[in-house]
């Protein structure tokens, strides 16, 4: 509808002169407010150009500069955390316990008692990781077979809490991540905030241009997932509980 062909079709449309003017206002505002909003992606993408840990964090599928800048600012020094557990439990992504005397304790729902946005934006680029070949996308479906899919895009938001913990604790960048992908994320950042364009010339990102480049860095994934599915095919659900991070199911 705010396309160019949206606009067009409603500037062509016959309407009552209050009826008109009503949509000019309203489009003279959202056109003010996409300008405040890209002077803010500006900003955000020359700051993404310069930290080492967003950049870190936008190498796990899923991750894009926003989600990984919110992960950022919501964790800040990752020495904060003594754990992983610390983080997932700061994230509110831990289970409810509930335990009476000396009986097993009993795991529920996860608490959401913790930084609210930055959870969302876990489960949002868990929702995509999902989709994309690699050990995170098989952990998504082994659980969704038992649990069902809402379970299932908690689970992995819930590994992904303790992904980006062991990443910028180690410095380093995530195994199974595809280069081509990461290079073409970090040039779209680059465009962002007005670099010129490298027309005519290869670029880091060329083979990402190139399907057969795409489609071998998605057969490295798929390897990977088929990895996991081996490994873990013969796993138990155990029956004991355990006093840090929920259940053995959703840990695995």
């Amino acid at each position: 509808m705010f396309g160019r062909k949206g606009r067009s079709w409603l500037t062509a449309q016959a309407l009552p002169a209050d009826e008109r003017v009503t949509i000019d206002s309203v489009l003279r505002e959202l056109d003010h407010v996409g300008e405040d909003l890209a002077a803010i992606d500006r900003d955000l993408a020359q700051i993404a150009l310069t930290h080492p840990a967003a950049q870190r964090l936008m190498t796990i599928p899923g991750v894009d500069v926003a989600v990984a800048l919110g992960l950022v600012a919501a964790i800040g020094p990752i020495t904060r955390f003594r754990s992983p557990q610390k983080l997932v439990s700061y994230l509110g992504l831990n289970p409810r316990v509930r335990q009476s005397g000396l009986q097993p304790a009993h795991h529920g729902r996860i608490t959401k008692q913790g930084h609210a946005h930055a959870l969302g934006m876990l489960v949002e680029a868990a929702w995509v990781a999902a989709k994309t070949p690699g050990p995170l996308r098989a952990f998504f479906l082994r659980i969704r077979g038992r649990r069902g899919e809402q379970i299932a895009a908690v689970a992995t938001a819930r590994k992904l809490a303790v992904l980006v913990w062991h990443l910028l604790t180690a410095n380093q960048d995530y195994a199974w991540g595809r280069p081509l992908l990461a290079a073409q994320k970090r040039r779209a950042l680059e465009l962002r905030p007005g670099l010129p364009a490298r027309r005519g010339q290869r670029g880091a990102t060329h083979g990402y241009n190139l399907k057969e480049r795409r489609d071998q860095e998605r057969e490295i994934g798929a390897q990977a997932e088929r990895a996991y599915q081996t490994l873990v095919a013969h796993w138990h659900p155990q029956t004991t509980s355990t006093s840090q991070g929920g259940s053995a199911e959703m840990r695995r």
